[in-house]
């Protein structure tokens, strides 16, 4: 019996990762280089020429460069790598304060009897900061908040790491106003910034419908029966660390203080991604000041600080060498010029199907790109000169393109390995990434089959201005 459990072993994924750079790096004998030229646009942006492709001497990986594509990948996804240790070391000065059990341990028996309110509340409120400041690394910080709440009210990792980053992700992919991906897109696609609004708002109530119902699912499954949970094992380590209801500890006068300074910290970077469009290195620099302060209010000294906060960034190092590794396979396809001829190969598939099949198509095909340009700006950059006018030859509207970006731009992330703010997340919730994957596939199924008729849809209403 054990033997039969050992042959049916998933692989750790430090060994699936680092047999797709394998793979990819085979490919590159297979796949021609290529390049398109870039251009400023009239915003000044720098946009790819849609009539530019052309192919260029091949460059395929050697062998040393196979090797070479994980610390090369540690420097390109730096800035995120670094951002889990500061979130790891600091949020671990914070819980050893005491103040995040006692806080989450007020909230927790407010919501006791009331439990199936969580999911939604937390939710909704994510959602809403993915759909405007289109919140995805801004998210990870909360996550380990997310999973004690869980945990306290009866539930597992999963479910705590969820009701963050989906809920994130659900706003991020409907994009109602979110300036980072559907505002680029627009832009580059010359329509009016946030036009097609109406039909977005749609997008993310049924988005958000189907999040809450699938994590509302899993969550009563594991409530009803722990061992059911897909991280029962690490549930069990844990167990020490969790929050016992029946034996709450009184919130002090120190309590209060560090979360106070955590809120003030919040409000700060919430302030500053606004009004300074702040990023990682800032979210860092705020996580690691809301640490220090938060440390010295709950009554530590300055070494019990950095013994904590050493000690909380060793826990994140699995993790954070994964964002490395993922990035090595962006390293291979970079290196090889490879990423060019993939988006100008597919745009020529979708250029000879019918229109509903075409509209269908654009959205596989942003999908299957977003695994080699994971960034959402990076994306639109690179395909909304292509698709925008593809779209019109083939008989769509550019609104229709811009929502096909949008649809596999923001759905996939939450699958991928090529997304550094995906593998933050399960490095700051110590779940792996395989057994994500066994969580989230089916509602990712379940999300494109979505997309997808709305994509129909865009046909059919002639989906516009423009």
């Amino acid at each position: 019996m054990e033997e039969k459990k050992k042959k049916g072993k998933v692989p750790h994924t430090y060994v699936i990762l680092f047999a797709m750079i394998i793979i990819i790096a085979i490919l590159t004998y297979v796949i021609p280089a290529g390049q398109y030229q870039k251009i400023e646009s009239s915003t000044g942006r720098m946009i790819v020429d849609p009539a530019s492709y052309q192919q260029i001497e091949s460059a395929p990986a050697k062998l040393f460069d196979v090797l070479k594509a994980f610390p090369k990948g540690l420097a390109a996804a730096q800035s995120i790598v670094f951002f889990i240790f500061i979130v790891g070391g600091s949020f671990n000065v914070i819980n050893q304060t005491g103040a995040i059990e006692a806080g989450i341990s007020k909230v927790a028996l407010s919501l006791k009897g009331k439990e199936k309110l969580l999911i939604p509340i937390i939710v909704l409120i994510f959602s809403l900061g993915g759909a405007t400041i289109g919140m995805a690394e801004e998210a990870i910080v909360f996550v380990p908040i997310g999973i004690a709440l869980s945990r306290a009210l009866g539930y597992d990792a999963i479910v705590g790491m969820s009701i963050v980053a989906l809920g994130a992700a659900a706003g991020f992919t409907a994009g109602f106003m979110n300036p980072f991906t559907v505002g680029v897109a627009q832009s580059i696609a010359e329509l009016p910034m946030f036009s097609g609004i109406a039909l977005r708002l749609v997008v993310w109530v049924c988005t958000l419908v189907l999040v809450i119902v699938y994590i509302s699912k899993y969550a009563n499954k594991v409530k009803a029966d722990p061992t059911k949970s897909l991280v029962y094992e690490l549930e069990l380590e844990e167990k020490d660390h969790a929050i016992d209801l029946n034996n709450v500890k009184q919130m002090t006068s120190r309590h209060t203080g560090v979360l106070l300074v955590f809120l003030i910290g919040m409000g700060i970077l919430i302030f500053g991604v606004f009004k300074f469009g702040w990023y990682i290195t800032e979210i860092a620099a705020i996580f690691l000041a809301i640490g220090i302060v938060g440390g010295l209010v709950g009554g530590m000294n300055l070494d019990d600080i950095a013994k904590d906060f050493i000690t909380g960034a060793k826990d994140m190092t699995t993790g954070a060498l994964v964002v490395g590794l993922a990035r090595g396979i962006l390293v291979i396809m970079e290196g090889s010029m490879i990423i060019d001829t993939i988006v100008f190969g597919m745009a020529s598939v979708v250029s000879s199907l019918p229109k509903s099949v075409s509209a269908v198509g654009m959205l596989l095909v942003q999908s299957f790109l977003n695994f080699f340009i994971p960034s959402g700006s990076g994306q639109a950059a690179t395909t909304m000169p292509i698709m925008a006018p593809l779209s019109e030859v083939i008989g769509l509207t550019r609104q229709t393109a811009v929502l096909a970006y949008q649809f596999g731009d923001g759905i996939s992330n939450s699958i991928i390995p090529t997304s550094g703010v995906l593998l933050a997340n399960l490095s700051v919730a110590k779940i792996k990434y395989e057994v994500w994957v066994k969580y989230v596939a089916p509602l990712m199924g379940l999300w494109t089959l979505m997309a997808a008729a709305f994509m129909v849809i865009s046909v059919l209403i002639n989906y516009g201005p423009f």
